[in-house]
C-alpha cells in the first residue's frame, strides 16, 4: 500500500462560505485497508472484524485531533496549566544539618561511620 500525499489545491470559493474550511472537512477518513497497514507496521495480528472497528474508532481521534488544531490561534500564548502558577517551593539553599555523630548515636545499630541494617538478599558483601 503506498502512503498518502496531500496537495494543496486552489478551489474557487463562494461568496460568504468560509475560505478556511475546517480541518474535520479537510482530514481524509481512514480506510480499513490502511488500518490493516499500521496493524503490519506495529506487528499486530487483527481480525478482520477489529479491522472494521479500529477504522471508525481511529477516525474519531484524527476528528478530535483536527478540533484541537482547529482551536489553536496564534494569539493565544502556549501555556501547559488552565492558570497561572508560581513556584511554591522554598529556594534550595544550604542550611545547616545535624552532624553525623549525633543521627548515629540515635540510630539502632552504626559501623565504621554508617548506619547498620540487617542483611536482606543473603549476599556477602
Amino acid at each position: 500500500m503506498q502512503p498518502r500525499t496531500w496537495q494543496a489545491r486552489a478551489r474557487p470559493v463562494a461568496i460568504g462560505s468560509d475560505p478556511f474550511p475546517t480541518m474535520e472537512s479537510a482530514m481524509p477518513s481512514i480506510s480499513r485497508e490502511e488500518v490493516a497497514h499500521l496493524a503490519h507496521l506495529a506487528r499486530l495480528d487483527l481480525a478482520p472484524d477489529e479491522l472494521d472497528h479500529l477504522a471508525g474508532q481511529l477516525d474519531q481521534i484524527l476528528g478530535a485531533v483536527a478540533q484541537v488544531t482547529e482551536v489553536a490561534a496564534d494569539d493565544i500564548p502556549p501555556t501547559s496549566h488552565a492558570l497561572p502558577l508560581t513556584n511554591v517551593f522554598r529556594a534550595d539553599e544550604p542550611r545547616p544539618c545535624l552532624p553525623a555523630e549525633a543521627v548515629l548515636a540515635a540510630a539502632p545499630a552504626a559501623e565504621d561511620g554508617r548506619f547498620r541494617v540487617p542483611q536482606i538478599l543473603g549476599e556477602e558483601a
